[in-house]
């Protein structure tokens, strides 16, 4: 039988961090000792009491279905979360429980975005943000934010873009891939121009809240005028080491609320009961784990910015939150190795994982061209070498 796949999916692409990571392991079990500075994903442990809630969840009978838009319980704790910390006010019933952040993303685009519609995405920008806006048959449009902007857009970028198809516009602060983080004065810049525009929602990707090197995190929703036309989404993957418990939440109008719970329940239906438990005592409990895990990552931060400025060629960004860096390597392009020419960031990063054994991920799906993204979501002495390997085999090129 011929295949039936439809043009929808046909349209969409691979993840380019999960294909790089598929990659490096099938170097590694060949016996390569691969470096892999690729996978977003933090190396600690989840701290102790989150897992022992989990435990104690089970114990205590949480392994039924759930309600489909979450506990309850873990809705309050994050109303509370955000009235505590980011000073914003939503009701349990304004608050919907996704299996991770990235559902929470993809349940908005999905109930937002119809046929035509054009959803305007700073670049850089995640992977999955074009990808989802594709799923739904909108028109991503992406606004250039280059390295001599550090990275973020301008409010007359954003003016520029907006057409009378624009739907939605997709943030991230911090952001992946290239750690930037918009100040409160550069997002009251942004809302401003949203605030002309009927029509015009706001996705407020925050799940880098908590790995933050400014000294505050700052919110577009928190812009006068905007507590009605931002999406909130944030969970407790990065911030908790929680990756693989799925959890992810977004706040959002009552009626938009209403609208992914339903989605939500005709095609996963409510998170795991176990995760949700142990994410409620995440949000609750003690916020010294947050803390002590951010300090490590700007330590990693400061040692790869430091080592990474020694190769020549190579411009960068200070990264200002996440654990990511996306060093522009436009000096490498055109340059060549045994007759195979670099052309490309995801030229270099293929380069760089057969020839210095480093997984890393070119910035073109990232749209981030010329770059490559490193994370340090690791150890300093994985850094280290990491690092080393990269120059080593920078150096091959002529």
């Amino acid at each position: 039988m011929k295949e039936m796949i439809s043009p929808r999916l046909r349209a969409l692409s691979p993840s380019a961090t999960f294909e790089m990571a598929r990659r490096s392991a099938e170097l590694a079990a060949q016996g390569v000792d691969v470096v892999n500075m690729s996978v977003g994903e933090p190396d600690f442990k989840t701290p102790g009491h989150i897992s022992e809630a989990a435990v104690s969840a089970i114990d205590s009978g949480y392994t039924k279905y759930s309600p489909v838009s979450g506990y309850t319980s873990l809705k309050e704790a994050v109303c509370h979360k955000l009235l505590s910390e980011n000073g914003l006010s939503y009701s349990p019933s304004q608050i919907v429980i996704s299996s991770g952040a990235k559902q929470s993303i993809c349940n908005a685009v999905l109930a937002l975005v119809n046929p035509g519609d054009e959803v305007i995405i700073p670049a850089p920008f995640w992977v999955s943000y074009p990808q989802m806006v594709l799923l739904a048959g909108g028109v991503p449009v992406h606004v250039a934010a280059p390295i001599e902007q550090d990275f973020k857009i301008t409010p007359g970028q954003l003016e520029a873009a907006i057409t009378p198809r624009t739907r939605l516009l997709i943030l991230c602060s911090p952001s992946n891939p290239s750690g930037a983080v918009y100040t409160a004065a550069e997002l009251d810049g942004l809302a401003e121009v949203i605030r002309k525009h009927d029509g015009i929602m706001v996705l407020s990707d925050e799940i880098y809240e908590h790995i933050n090197y400014t000294g505050s995190h700052a919110s577009i929703a928190s812009a006068p005028g905007m507590e009605d036309r931002v999406i909130v989404v944030n969970g407790v993957s990065k911030s908790y080491a929680m990756t693989g418990w799925r959890i992810g939440y977004m706040a959002a109008p009552q009626w938009l609320a209403s609208a992914c719970s339903m989605l939500q329940g005709q095609y996963t239906s409510g998170p795991s009961s176990i995760s949700q438990k142990a994410a409620e005592t995440a949000l609750m409990g003690s916020q010294a784990c947050v803390e002590q895990m951010r300090l490590a990552f700007l330590r990693r931060r400061n040692v790869l910015v430091s080592l990474i400025s020694k190769i020549p060629g190579l411009r960068i960004s200070v990264p200002q939150g996440a654990f990511y860096l996306l060093p522009d390597c436009s000096a490498y392009l055109g340059k060549s190795f045994k007759g195979k020419k670099i052309e490309s960031g995801n030229d270099l990063a293929m380069f760089l994982l057969s020839e210095g054994h480093v997984a890393t991920v070119g910035g073109e799906p990232f749209g981030a061209p010329g770059c490559v993204r490193l994370s340090y979501a690791t150890s300093e002495d994985v850094i280290s070498e990491g690092v080393r390997r990269i120059g080593a085999a920078l150096a091959l090129l002529a």
